[in-house]
């Protein structure tokens, strides 16, 4: 059966209205059968939701991110709503930012992966001659060690004094 286009209107502000009606107790009281109201349904929404702009659209910038999320921790929960209609945002899409937010704030604490900095290299090449001069210095020191106890202990046996033939 054709319906024309006031009806279906009609029909569909009922479904919408303030005291709307679901498509199957409408079926009930019209006769129009309740697949059939859910399509007219559909089909009035899909020019309003291609005129709605959708959240995703806009780019935010880092800094803007930044904002909503510390606007949104100063909120609380009685503000929330309020904030996120402002902005044109959904809870998820606040989440999303919280999450780029803090793994922003991470990644900004450790020292990059991918390719070090000038400064880093430096101080690496710095660390490994420390290293090295340690070594050689404590090698210099041993050495100063063993030649004075090598002095003392030929010093003593040209005077005759050494421990072994004190014993005898």
């Amino acid at each position: 059966m054709k319906h024309s286009e006031k009806f279906k209107e009609k029909m569909v502000a009922k479904m919408t209205g303030p005291s709307k009606m679901s498509a199957n107790a409408l079926s009930k009281e019209c006769g129009v059968g309740q697949p059939t109201l859910s399509k007219w349904l559909r089909e009035a929404k899909l020019p309003a939701m291609a005129k709605r702009k959708p959240t995703g659209s806009k780019r935010w910038s880092p800094e803007e991110k930044l904002r909503v999320v510390l606007a949104a921790a100063a909120a609380g929960e009685s503000g929330l709503g309020e904030l996120l209609r402002r902005e044109g945002l959904h809870e998820t899409d606040l989440e999303r930012f919280r999450e780029e937010v803090q793994g922003a704030v991470v990644a900004g604490m450790r020292p990059a992966q991918r390719g070090e900095s000038p400064d880093a290299k430096r101080v690496k090449e710095l660390e490994k001659e420390l290293r090295r001069k340690e070594k050689a210095l404590a090698e210099t020191a041993a050495i100063l060690v063993l030649r004075k106890k090598l002095s003392a202990f030929f010093s003593a046996a040209e005077e005759g004094d050494t421990n072994e033939e004190s014993d005898k």
